[in-house]
């Protein structure tokens, strides 16, 4: 009975054969680390939601509504999605100081920090398109001349040919793209903020907005020359047209004035 004693296994044995199996299998790793990364990461996401609900209830909630709902002074937030704020509030627009015909660009008074938080509180409130990664904007594999003929096509009717804007009715306006970051015209793309129609992958491709970005790049670059002279901003036939009305008939008129003098003078001679 004692040598049969001696050779029973410990209560723990089995325990510490399967621990080293898992440890030599990397069993160790899949049963601990992907939860905690996952549970960390709901963590900060649920953080994240919570802080920009915050920034939520007193900077927006007045306009739009106390769960984003929307009101009589600001439409609803519901489903727009984390691209749409970083747009709207990184460019300053958002908060908007007053009501308007549009709501112009101006200096932001939002960290990124605090625009990540409330496009995650947004965008808790329903799917919408997220904010674009540098490789979807960035120029490495751009067709500049693709995105020329797109941009001519969908964009020059409001942004003339070149982006430097445009006047549009009642008071509106399609603002100049010079200067304007190239993650925050891809977003405008896909969410057409205020009088801008929006182009969802199905209408441009991520592909295309990636072309049309480029070409912006390339053709308010410093190392872009205009074959036409004087460009008078590049706005096109409404300012050259202007320009010929004022300075060519102002002009004529001058010569007519000084020869009906000096035809008058000479009839008194």
């Amino acid at each position: 009975m004692k040598k049969l004693s001696a050779r029973r296994r410990h209560p723990l044995a089995a325990v510490v054969v399967l621990l080293l199996a898992l440890a030599c299998t990397g069993g160790l790793y899949v049963l601990f680390a992907p939860t905690d990364k996952a549970a960390a990461d709901e963590t900060a996401q649920s953080l994240a939601i919570d802080e920009g609900k915050k920034l939520y209830a007193v900077g927006c909630a007045s306009c739009h509504g106390t769960g984003g709902q929307g009101s009589s002074d600001g439409p609803s937030l519901v489903g727009v999605g984390a691209a749409a704020v970083d747009f709207q509030v990184g460019t300053g627009r958002m908060p908007a100081q007053q009501p308007g015909a549009q709501i112009p660009k101006k200096k932001n008074i939002y960290t990124q920090a605090e625009i990540d938080q409330l496009a995650a509180y947004i965008s808790s409130l329903g799917a919408g398109p997220s904010v674009p990664t540098d490789a979807q904007y960035g120029p490495e594999g751009a067709d500049i001349a693709k995105g020329g003929e797109l941009f001519r096509t969908n964009c020059a009717q409001c942004h003339n040919f070149t982006g430097k804007g445009g006047a549009l009715t009642h008071g509106k306006y399609a603002p100049d793209l010079e200067g304007v970051s190239p993650k925050h015209i891809y977003e405008a793309m896909q969410t057409g903020p205020q009088n801008m129609p929006s182009f969802p992958d199905s209408t441009l491709s991520a592909q295309n907005k990636q072309d049309i970005i480029a070409y912006l790049d390339a053709v308010n670059g410093d190392d872009t020359e205009s074959p036409g002279g004087l460009e008078l901003g590049g706005l096109g036939p409404v300012s050259e047209g202007l320009f010929a009305w004022i300075f060519g008939l102002g002009a004529l008129i001058a010569v007519a004035v000084w020869v009906a003098a000096r035809t008058a003078k000479a009839k008194k001679s």
